[in-house]
């Protein structure tokens, strides 16, 4: 199973190695951004893209709305486990 985390590319740090900054909940990592980036979309215009980080790559890019669901689904699921954790 694969779990992809949504972020917001809020730097393009190297056209050419097609390396960015995402800011993930408000940790910002540098993700390779390849799999996303084509002549119709090239990495200059990803800047503000929300994407599904995994593994260190950008995956595909995602609306704004879906990127907040499922960020509020994986706090939840934080939330669930804690309360778990504090009950054994």
């Amino acid at each position: 199973m694969c779990l992809g985390i949504p972020g917001k590319i809020i730097e393009i740090t190297d056209i050419n190695h097609k390396l960015a900054i995402v800011d993930v909940a408000g940790v910002k990592r540098q993700v390779n951004i390849a799999c996303i980036v084509d002549e119709q979309h090239p990495p200059e215009s990803c800047l503000g893209d929300w994407v599904l980080v995994h593994v260190g790559f950008a995956m595909n890019r995602i609306n704004e709305q879906e990127a907040a669901e499922t960020l509020k689904l994986l706090e939840e699921i934080v939330a669930a486990q804690a309360t778990m954790s504090n009950e054994f």
